[in-house]
């Protein structure tokens, strides 16, 4: 079966006027796009407590847009800045993976390994610390998180993934520290008071079986956050998502809010069975038997768009797969990931020029990915993706 559409709110009235830009803890908006968003919030209903949904996530519009990392194609990802632009550029959702400090706090990073979106190589104070760590399987040599406490993260500061596609993001490097899952928390629930209307977040466990053989389990952790804030809940404001469905499930005992399983590649196996000696593949996870597997303690999948829409061998997309028609039958939503604007994220057939850091067509390959029947996707581009997601529903 698919999904019934949902009520699309006033707000969405802003879409095209999404040019705010973030400054500090500050929120600029052109004197036009301010009087929109106030005109459409006006429009909304009134809020209940910030820890409720309205409904929960069947309410959101579909397709529904998660600013992926915030809004990375414009900020370093997975700072403040970087979540506060997704929200004003309309996002409906916003995305935060978490990894753990020595001292067991949470924090919003990609990745343990903070060489790459941090400046620590810079800090000869913790020269020492850059090692080899293996971590899923894989070799990686850098400063990871959980040899640092959290003040000494907090000297940190966070800088642009990929300066050389998106160079003009490097003009923010430096701005903004590493967030703590809990300072998220605490900037959704002023920005909801604020907006009148909760802010939804899409939250990952990164590494989690790697995680708690070192003594830092995270779910435990994610979820005394939770309810400390009160998105414990079946209508809280809130995914929690994971590529580890031992993850999902743990969390699944803890806490009743919204669970996605994120999928990688067909032929992946999760970290989790891969330790546990389960040898079903994600090709296994995406049969009809294996969606009401995971529909059996989840709401929704998290697939990579190649298992909806593969590419060919010459890079343009081939042959659409039964993947959105199986899940929703399963009763799950999908939430595939990642559209980006540039040219070097795109099928061939979508790029535009030669320049991998320019935009291709990124319209027409939203519009294919909603013909689908995707309920929604992560954006490095919300401003972009939503403009596609009001075209879409207006057709």
């Amino acid at each position: 079966m698919t999904q019934p559409e949902r009520p699309t709110p006033a707000r969405r009235a802003v879409l095209g006027a999404a040019g705010a830009a973030v400054l500090g803890g500050s929120t600029v908006l052109a004197t036009g796009t301010a009087e929109a968003v106030r005109s459409a919030v006006a429009a909304e209903p009134a809020p209940g407590a910030h820890g409720h949904g309205h409904g929960g996530f069947r309410s959101l519009p579909v397709p529904t847009v998660i600013g992926h990392r915030g809004a990375s194609g414009y900020r370093p990802e997975h700072t403040l800045g970087s979540y506060q632009l997704a929200l004003d550029l309309g996002a409906d959702v916003v995305e935060q993976d978490l990894v753990p400090t020595q001292d067991g706090h949470l924090v919003c990073r990609h990745e343990n390994d903070i060489t790459g979106t941090t400046d620590v190589a810079d800090h000869p104070e913790f020269a020492s610390r850059r090692t080899t760590k293996t971590v899923d399987g894989v070799a990686l040599t850098g400063w990871f998180t959980e040899d640092f406490t959290l003040a000494e993260l907090k000297t940190l500061r966070a800088k642009e993934r990929i300066p050389a596609t998106r160079q003009k993001n490097t003009l923010y490097d430096g701005r903004w520290a590493v967030p703590t899952f809990e300072e998220v928390l605490r900037w959704a629930e002023q920005e909801g008071r604020r907006r009148g209307r909760p802010v939804w977040l899409h939250v990952e466990t990164k590494h989690p079986t790697y995680f708690r053989s070192l003594g830092l389990g995270l779910e435990e952790r994610l979820a005394k956050l939770l309810r400390r804030y009160g998105r414990h809940r079946a209508d809280s404001p809130v995914f929690l998502q994971s590529f580890e469905p031992g993850s999902i499930q743990r969390l699944a005992r803890l806490v009743d809010s919204p669970r996605v399983v994120l999928l990688s590649a067909a032929n992946s196996r999760p970290w989790d069975f891969v330790t546990s000696g389960d040898p079903r593949t994600v090709a296994d996870l995406v049969t009809p038997e294996g969606l009401r597997w995971i529909a059996s303690y989840a709401q929704g999948i998290g697939p990579t768009i190649d298992l909806i829409l593969p590419r060919d061998a010459s890079g343009r997309l081939g042959t659409e797969t039964t993947l959105v028609r199986d899940a929703h039958a399963e009763g799950l939503i999908l939430h595939p990931y990642t559209q980006r604007n540039e040219n070097t994220f795109l099928p061939a057939e979508y790029r535009r020029g030669t320049d991998p850091a320019a935009y291709g067509d990124a319209f027409g390959l939203l519009r294919r990915y909603f013909r689908t029947g995707i309920d929604g996707i992560f954006s490095d581009n919300a401003d972009t993706a939503l403009l596609a997601a009001a075209d879409f529903r207006n057709r």
